[in-house]
């Protein structure tokens, strides 16, 4: 694994974790529309790989493949945001759902049904369900939340102060635990699926076998669970704490 100097072998630590950047890729992929393809995950997985084997040094404290994941990670990422995967009017759907959520949270004191959200919406359960499977591979943050208005602080200046990690600074923060409350008060089916998509780490047709649903269901539900944790988090992601 060292050269004779006493250098890590690039090579032997690029073709060890190949394995590793395809897993992250095809779990990555499952929770994305079928217009993303595994292949360019894979391809900008590799260079964050490159980037991470560069980047590393041993005596910084933390092991390689937990480095190497999160810059793995954030080429991916990196990759979605430049190709636009999901439509702006997808998007733009989202963030409609996700002000209905927000304003009948406030009027019920509790997460609204779906009917509730379709007819707030003025559209049909089965319109607003077909929004939500649109709506596959939502994600809780965007690099556009990451940038607040004029004149507001900027998301990653009050969360993610080290621009080497944001990732990690940002799970260091109050923010960590806002998401945790929030998925805690997700309604009982949605806080299922979130456990066996995120910890068990479940694909969508397994979870569908768990609960009884199709996969297509599934993957409907999961938008919704993503859209009522933003609306939960809207104060902390463009607004910041009081």
């Amino acid at each position: 694994m060292y050269t004779v100097k006493g250098i890590t072998d690039k090579n032997h630590l690029l073709t060890e974790h190949m394995p590793l950047v395809k897993r992250l890729a095809h779990h990555m992929k499952a929770k994305l529309p079928p217009s993303v393809e595994v292949d360019d995950l894979i391809q900008a997985g590799m260079i964050g790989l490159l980037d991470a084997i560069n980047r590393y040094e041993d005596n910084h404290g933390a092991q390689f493949e937990t480095y190497a994941v999160l810059r793995i990670r954030g080429a991916m990422l990196d990759e979605l945001r430049s190709s636009d995967w999901m439509p702006r009017s997808t998007r733009q759907n989202m963030r409609k759902v996700e002000a209905a959520m927000e304003a009948l949270q406030q009027r019920l004191g509790r997460p609204a049904s779906e009917s509730e959200i379709a007819k707030s919406l003025k559209m049909s359960l089965e319109d607003y369900q077909d929004i939500l499977g649109d709506g596959g591979g939502h994600q809780l943050l965007y690099y556009e939340d990451f940038h607040a208005d004029e004149g507001s602080d900027n998301f990653l200046d009050r969360y993610a102060v080290d621009d080497a990690d944001p990732l990690r600074a940002l799970l260091d923060t109050d923010f960590r635990q806002a998401v945790i409350d929030a998925i805690d008060r997700l309604p009982p089916r949605e806080k299922m699926l979130m456990g066996l998509y995120y910890e068990e780490e479940l694909n969508l047709k397994e979870i569908g076998a768990v609960m009884g649903v199709s996969e297509s269901r599934v993957s409907q539900l999961h938008t919704q669970a993503v859209s009522r944790l933003r609306a939960s988090l809207k104060e902390q992601l463009w607004t910041g704490p009081a």
